[in-house]
């Protein structure tokens, strides 16, 4: 997957002089927080704009926020300006927008991470330059309008998968937002330092899991995203993902319901004389006689099945057939891109990848669904996911699971049986590459003893036998963080 770059004009004017330039801007020998998309985007990414900003409940407590209003408040003005930020490294580019990793000034790089931010910088005469004629969903300004469909998501975003926005700072004719840093590269970086560029089964679950709560909420809220790919799944310093890059959303009117759904739940008829174990991943585990009876739940369902477009925006390997024959799309794209998304986390490459992007585009429309006959693992795991993909991959919207009643419905699916949702932000991440080459830690120290009860063991079979062997060679520079008790120790000279 070549990478595509324009060349972009240099960030900041030369009298920025509240910019720390100690450092070269660009070129960057590792992917970070943002890369350059392996495969462009059909429209160009830009970010966003915005109003006041205040802490939203959820991550409220974060001490992000409290590293932010400590720099503020020795400003005159009591507001956050580009001379309290310390630019570290350039982290990525697209067309128009470069991201850099900073931090707070005052802060020592030892004493908190709270002072580390990703900072989105976009030259907004350039984005004008660039805009061209504005598509159907666009009258307003062509590409402009992307910038403000980011600045409006990202004002309303509070999840733990998805990214907050800390401050928008200007400086000339700049647009700058001060969002979340995430040190563990993202997804498609995974894929490309992994054994046969694909991940076993229970960490495509795991993946495949928090990326569907972050679709679920961005879908409550009316957006449908249009952007999914690993390139855009970021990794926390902690290892659990955060979607980025929203300019690509469009929003539509949800009406939110609570559904009834009967469902066989398995009832233990001999309590277990063996120890039981309760995971998020896997639920609790007992042996003894059981039996099935039918239960009630109740389900909380707010899609935007109203939602339509006619752009022709995304990347083409994750563009729904609705997108590329031009009949007009709504929600379903995203559940589309979203069997896509696993497709790729299990096999290593999209499923309708073709010689060129017409031969993709032609496949999509066309091509019947077809598996590798090397499967990454046997069992029921795989079987589970070949049925979960087969689901989401129809043509027709109305037939695809997830158009309906959104993640509620996938979530029922078996192959994410067993798996408690609230608790998953507890769950010990399968493994995580640091995309330096070092070993990256698993989680944050803080709250550590709170979650180890939620963690379960990670069933690798003959995953956990290659990965060892690959963390052993340090010709590839790469360590793996596999769950073990045991921390790697990263050799001299990495």
């Amino acid at each position: 997957m070549a990478s595509v770059e324009e060349d972009s004009p240099t960030f900041f004017p030369s009298d920025a002089s509240d910019i720390d330039h100690s450092f070269t801007s660009s070129a960057s020998s590792t992917s970070f927080a943002t890369t350059v998309s392996g495969r462009s985007s059909l429209s160009l990414p830009s970010f966003s704009s915005s109003s006041a900003l205040r802490a939203l409940p959820h991550r409220s407590s974060d001490p992000h926020w409290s590293a932010v209003r400590a720099a503020s408040n020795l400003s005159p003005d009591g507001a956050l300006h580009l001379r309290h930020l310390r630019l570290l490294r350039h982290l990525g580019s697209g067309n128009l927008a470069r991201v850099f990793h900073c931090r707070l000034r005052g802060f020592d790089a030892s004493s908190s991470s709270a002072a580390d931010f990703a900072l989105k910088v976009v030259d907004l005469d350039a984005v004008a330059r660039a805009g061209g004629e504005p598509t159907k969903d666009a009258v307003d300004g062509g590409r402009l309008s992307h910038v403000r469909t980011e600045a409006r998501v990202l004002a309303e975003l509070d999840h733990p998968f998805l990214p907050t926005l800390y401050a928008r700072l200007d400086a000339s004719h700049y647009a700058c937002f001060l969002i979340d840093y995430c040190p563990g590269g993202d997804l498609h970086s995974v894929l490309r330092r992994s054994p046969g560029h694909r991940l076993p089964p229970n960490a495509v679950r795991f993946y495949a899991a928090e990326v569907l709560l972050a679709l679920e909420y961005l879908h409550a809220l009316g957006f449908v995203y249009r952007d999914l790919k690993p390139e855009n799944v970021l990794l926390r310093a902690d290892g659990h993902v955060m979607l980025s890059d929203f300019d690509l959303c469009f929003q539509s009117n949800v009406t939110p319901a609570l559904l009834r759904q009967r469902s066989l739940r398995r009832r233990q008829k001999r309590p277990s004389t063996l120890s039981r174990r309760t995971c998020c991943f896997g639920g609790a585990q007992t042996s003894g006689d059981s039996d099935e009876e039918e239960d009630e739940e109740v389900e909380f369902v707010a899609e935007p099945e109203a939602a339509y477009s006619r752009a022709c925006v995304g990347t083409h390997e994750y563009l729904a057939p609705e997108v590329v024959n031009g009949n007009g799309h709504g929600n379903g794209v995203d559940w589309w891109a979203f069997g896509v998304f696993v497709y790729e986390l299990l096999y290593g490459r999209t499923p309708f990848k073709g010689g060129s992007k017409e031969a993709t585009l032609r496949n999509i429309l066309t091509q019947e669904l077809r598996f590798p006959n090397v499967v990454p693992a046997a069992g029921d795991d795989v079987a589970a996911a070949k049925d979960l993909i087969s689901r989401l991959l129809v043509r027709d919207p109305q037939r695809r699971m997830g158009c309906a009643r959104g993640a509620a419905e996938i979530k029922r699916h078996p192959f994410f049986e067993g798996i408690q949702w609230p608790l998953i932000r507890c769950a010990r991440p399968p493994v995580v590459f640091s995309p330096a080459g070092g070993a990256q830690k698993r989680a944050a120290k803080e709250g550590r003893g709170k979650q180890q009860r939620w963690w379960g063991k990670w069933k690798w079979s003959s995953w956990n036998r290659t990965t060892k062997s690959i963390a052993a060679n340090s010709n590839r520079g790469i360590k793996l963080v596999l769950g073990l008790k045991k921390k790697t120790k990263e050799k001299d000279g990495k």
